[in-house]
């Protein structure tokens, strides 16, 4: 079971467009659980590939936050979801 400070939080949220509107994710585990989710409204491929194994690579330990950010852009991006709306 994962504690709050666990959850790896990002320097700066990451906002996505989803049919429930934009939402904000604001921490690695957020992000794991976005991507691991059927709510995920892009294809499957490499860039989600390597978004959510950087992810579960951070829970672990073995990355940074801002990998796992970056990589969730490049999926957002990809999947046409990234929102740079203002908060």
């Amino acid at each position: 079971m994962r504690t709050e400070l666990d959850t790896k939080q990002f320097a700066e949220p990451v906002l996505v467009r989803l049919s429930s509107g934009i939402v904000s994710i604001g921490s690695v585990q957020e992000a794991s659980d976005l991507l691991a989710s059927v709510e995920w409204p892009g294809p499957r491929d490499e860039l989600h590939a390597n978004a959510l194994e950087t992810c579960l690579k951070v829970l672990d330990g073995h990355r940074s936050t801002g990998d796992a950010r970056a990589r969730l852009v490049d999926a957002a991006l990809a999947a046409g979801i990234y929102s740079d709306a203002v908060r």
